[in-house]
C-alpha cells in the first residue's frame, strides 16, 4: 500500500515508534529543558491570551505562586507581585477561603485527583457570571503533590442547559432577588421543581455548601456593601438584609468576615460614605 504524503492540510500517517530507553532519554531531556526555563515565562503566560479562561497555581502551604492576568483583574490588582505568596485567607472572606482550603486538602492528600465545580463569581464591575472551576494537584519529582493548580472559565451555553446548572442558577437568582425577605429553602426548592433534599444535593455538588449557607453569604455580602456605602446602623442593616435578630447578624458577620460590623466599617469603609443614609439593597458584588 502506498503511504499518503503529508501536506499542510493533510498530515501523513507515519507513526514513530520509540523504545523504552529512547523514551526515558527524551523524558530526561524534557526535564532538563524545563529546569532551564525562566520561572516568570512558563506555560501559565499563555492564559493571559485566552479570553474568559483564568489560571492559578498554589504551593502546598496554599500560597499563590502564579496567576494569569484575568485573576489579577478579578481582584483589581495591577501586577502578580501584589498576589505572590498570598493565601485564600489573605484574599477572600473566611467562608470562601475555607471552601478553597477544603478542596486543596482533598487534592494534596490524594483523596481526589480532580475537582470540578460550578461557582458564581463577580467581575470588577459587580456583574455576576457562572464559572466552571477545575482543580488538579501539582506533583513534584517524587510524584508527591506539591501544590494545586486550576482554571476558571465561563460556563458554555451547553453547560448552562444542564439540569444541575439550571437548578442551582435558578435557586441562586431567587436568593439574590429575595434575600431581604424571610426565605425558606423548601419554598425555593418547590420554585425550582425540586425536593428540598434534591436541592441540597445539587448545592453540595456545585458549591460544596448547603443552600442555607449560600443565602447567608448573599445577605452578608449585601451587609458589607451597606456598611461601606451607607450611614445605616448595624441593626437597620441586619433587618434590611433579612436578619430578624441583630445579635445573630453580628455573630454570623464576625464568624465569616472576621470582624464585627462596627470594626469592618471603621477599617474598610470610606471615611465619608458617598451614598445617602438609606440605599435600596442590590445584589452583592463579590463571590457569594
Amino acid at each position: 500500500m502506498t503511504m499518503r504524503k503529508a501536506s499542510p492540510l493533510l498530515p501523513g500517517t507515519t507513526r514513530h515508534t520509540r523504545t523504552a530507553a529512547e523514551l526515558k532519554k527524551l523524558r530526561k531531556e524534557r526535564a532538563q529543558w524545563m529546569a532551564g526555563l525562566h520561572p516568570d515565562h512558563l506555560f501559565h503566560k499563555l492564559f493571559d491570551h485566552i479570553p474568559g479562561v483564568f489560571f492559578f497555581a498554589k504551593d502546598r502551604a496554599g500560597r499563590t505562586m502564579y496567576v494569569s492576568r484575568g485573576i489579577l483583574d478579578l481582584y483589581q490588582m495591577h501586577d502578580e507581585s501584589e498576589m505572590l505568596g498570598l493565601t485564600d485567607h489573605d484574599l477572600n472572606p473566611p467562608f470562601m477561603a475555607e471552601n478553597a482550603v477544603r478542596d486543596d486538602t482533598l487534592l494534596l492528600s490524594g483523596s481526589a485527583k480532580k475537582l470540578e465545580r460550578i461557582e458564581l463569581w463577580f467581575d470588577r464591575l459587580g456583574m455576576p457570571d457562572w464559572f466552571m472551576v477545575t482543580k488538579l494537584p501539582l506533583h513534584g519529582a517524587g510524584r508527591r503533590p506539591e501544590g494545586v493548580m486550576g482554571i476558571l472559565r465561563r460556563a458554555s451555553d451547553t453547560e448552562r442547559q444542564l439540569p444541575l446548572f439550571q437548578t442551582v442558577a435558578k435557586a441562586v437568582q431567587i436568593m439574590r432577588t429575595n434575600f431581604a425577605s424571610p426565605l425558606h429553602m423548601s419554598a425555593v426548592a418547590r420554585a425550582c421543581g425540586q425536593s428540598l433534599r434534591q436541592l441540597q444535593r445539587h448545592f453540595h455538588a456545585a458549591f460544596a455548601a448547603p443552600p442555607q449557607e449560600i443565602l447567608l453569604r448573599t445577605r452578608l455580602r449585601e451587609a458589607c456593601r451597606m456598611l461601606e456605602e451607607t450611614r445605616m446602623g448595624a441593626a437597620e442593616i441586619a433587618q434590611a438584609c433579612g436578619f430578624t435578630d441583630p445579635s445573630a447578624f453580628a455573630h454570623h458577620f464576625r464568624k465569616r468576615v472576621g470582624l464585627t460590623p462596627t470594626l469592618y466599617r471603621k477599617r474598610l469603609a470610606p471615611a465619608s460614605p458617598p451614598h445617602p443614609r438609606t440605599t435600596p439593597p442590590r445584589p452583592p458584588h463579590q463571590h457569594p
